[in-house]
């Protein structure tokens, strides 16, 4: 079974859209960190609470190396940071992350990563979801998410939309 870590950024758009249960259906079973779950317990005010005990397929575990996390607090915020330290204590396969910095950093510690918009694309590709398209426009419209047009199309290229 894979090991699977997620930063904020993904499981708030799984769950504006409704179906942070895709995460489930693809992975089975998603760590993050306990700086991800107060993220997510207290939101800004343009998203909604999200209660991380809600689903059980989720599970909250606080990365032991606190030297590593202050290292890369240095140049990402607390859940990436976080993450990323919990990701190289499990040797997870996969992090989920959006924001480019924790993109970059988990690269370069050798993780896959895999964004919300690659979680959309995968959810099709299983038979989760019949189109990305109008999901990717209420991301955009309903949540300012940052997608460029040559991005949206990117991604439909690779959805078979």
């Amino acid at each position: 079974m894979s090991v699977v870590i997620s930063d904020t950024s993904p499981l708030r758009a799984l769950a504006h859209l409704g179906h942070v249960e895709w995460l489930e259906a693809l992975f089975k079973r998603v760590l993050l960190p306990p700086a991800v779950a107060f993220e997510l317990r207290h939101p800004p005010p343009a998203y909604r609470l999200i209660e991380v005990s809600d689903w059980t397929f989720l599970e909250v575990l606080a990365p032991t190396n606190a030297a590593r996390v202050a290292e890369l607090r240095s140049s990402l915020d607390i859940g990436e940071a976080e993450a990323i330290a919990l990701a190289e204590e499990f040797q997870a396969d996969i992090v989920l992350i959006d924001e480019m910095a924790g993109r970059e950093t988990a690269r370069t510690c050798g993780f896959t990563v895999l964004g919300t918009w690659g979680l959309l694309v995968c959810a099709k590709r299983s038979g989760l979801n019949k189109s990305v398209a109008p999901l990717l426009d209420r991301l955009r419209s309903e949540l300012n998410f940052f997608i460029s047009d040559e991005l949206r199309r990117t991604i439909l290229r690779q959805a078979g939309e």
